[in-house]
């Protein structure tokens, strides 16, 4: 499954589905993996694949027995696919007119000058186009160093950061300093990726539920997991805020059952009521915290530049263990981003971008309230480049209610794919706001509103 794709992913799996038949690959007669078995090995909701089978029995490639199963129907002929009807699905993807993806930024804000002059300074040092050191450069560790103490209370020395190409890479270099079959215990919900990465490096995941009484400490327990994921500065995707109270409890579990956190910081410099929300390492005096920070959200996520902040203990098993895997970051993007934080760029930056969201981000409840009311409930609004809707009193699943935005060209993004148990009885959706123009987030709330309603 591609999630990054613009098509819903029931759209994915039925043209799948329905290229094997045409292909021949699924033969007449063959039985389809049954919902709920094909939803946990995708990582996607039944919904979503019970929404591919009934667009595949609408169309006949398949017909459904009860308390049988789904099984492909005879065709008159089952030609091969030429090589421009697969890739057809590339040429008609469709030209949004509106993406509420919580993955965007606002490029128009993007320093641009000052970022090509700090890149063609790096390239006047040849020895930038040499290989780096495979925990990052050391000035920019330092300016990261510095900046995390004072902006998010991280306390840590330049040597104990790493830094690698997104989250992805820096969790699977993180989780090869553990044994295979390692217990790791993520929120539920909680970052699709993150559990694939898990579940990519052999690890064994267990759900811990997040409600609206917070983390369930003893389910926490229960799984005796040796790492334990977590969004405590804005969970995702669902916005909330650990407690004090709930962080101390976090870290008494970490040391008790000589476990770590992994505290993913992915946008805590965006927070619209008060102070930005200091990071569960600044309170860990057992050094239990692994601290993994981005750039993506705060400048820019094409250079793909993350950090993790290591404990003494793993810091150790790191330089032991991996120091052979090299910087994938590159050199250029990464002292040009020293040069650009040294010289006070970075935080004059942060400072604009962090009103500008907060315009958007006032902007996207205003015209919520205007245009559906009290027949949406919103979670997360208080930070972050992203909200959660509830939409209640309504008979349209999530399928269909994506299905309708797509219409108009409107999308907006499922929250399904995000439990590994259960997902809630009524439709919720994400919508972000970052890389959505100011004046488009009113005409994209009204679009929706005429759709849902």
């Amino acid at each position: 499954m591609n999630f990054l794709d613009s098509e819903p992913l029931y759209i994915q799996v039925y043209q799948k589905i329905k290229i094997d038949i045409l292909a021949g690959k699924l033969k007449s007669g063959d039985k389809l993996p049954s919902k709920r078995s094909l939803a946990k090995h995708l990582e996607i909701s039944i919904n979503t694949v019970e929404a591919a089978y009934q667009q595949l029995i609408a169309e006949g490639y398949v017909v459904s027995q009860p308390k049988r199963g789904v099984f492909v129907q005879q065709l008159e002929s089952q030609l091969p696919l030429t090589k421009s009807e697969i890739v057809l699905k590339e040429a008609n993807s469709p030209k949004w007119f509106i993406d509420f993806s919580q993955g965007m930024i606002d490029t128009d804000h993007f320093p641009l000058s000052q970022w090509r002059k700090y890149t063609n300074l790096a390239l006047d040092d040849l020895a930038n186009l040499q290989l780096g050191h495979y925990q990052g450069e050391f000035t920019l560790r330092k300016e990261i160093s510095s900046y995390i103490y004072e902006a998010r209370g991280v306390t840590c020395s330049p040597e104990q950061i790493v830094i690698g190409a997104g989250t992805q890479y820096l969790l699977k270099l993180l989780l090869m300093l553990f044994d295979l079959g390692t217990t790791v215990a993520m929120e539920d919900p909680g970052f699709h990726r993150a559990r694939m990465s898990f579940g990519e490096a052999g690890m064994n995941v267990l759900p811990v539920t997040i409600d609206k009484d917070g983390l369930n400490f003893n389910q926490l327990y229960e799984t005796r997991a040796k790492l334990f994921y977590c969004t405590p500065s804005h969970q995702f995707p669902l916005g909330a805020i650990m407690p004090i109270g709930d962080r101390q409890k976090l870290l008494q579990w970490a040391t008790e059952q000589d476990s770590f956190i992994i505290e993913d910081d992915y946008d805590g410099e965006f927070r619209y009521e008060g102070k930005p929300i200091p990071a569960l390492q600044g309170l860990d005096k057992g050094k239990r915290v692994i601290y993994l920070g981005t750039f993506s959200k705060s400048l820019v996520p094409a250079i793909r530049l993350n950090f993790l902040v290591l404990p003494p203990q793993l810091l150790k098993r790191y330089q032991e263990n991996l120091s052979h895997i090299k910087q994938p970051v590159s050199k250029i993007h990464q002292r040009s981003l020293a040069f650009f934080m040294q010289d006070g760029h970075w935080q004059r930056h942060l400072n604009r971008m962090r009103t500008l969201y907060r315009k958007k981000q006032e902007t996207l409840l205003l015209a919520l309230d205007k245009y559906f009311g009290d027949r949406v409930k919103i979670n997360g609004e208080k930070s972050g480049l992203h909200i959660v809707i509830n939409v209640l009193d309504t008979k349209l699943t999530e399928v269909e209610l994506i299905e309708r935005a797509a219409k108009v060209g409107i999308k907006v993004y499922p929250t399904s794919i995000y439990y590994i148990r259960p997902v809630p009885t009524y439709p919720q959706l994400l919508i972000g706001y970052g890389g959505v123009p100011l004046e488009n987030i009113p005409k994209g709330i009204k679009l929706l509103a005429d759709v849902w309603c």
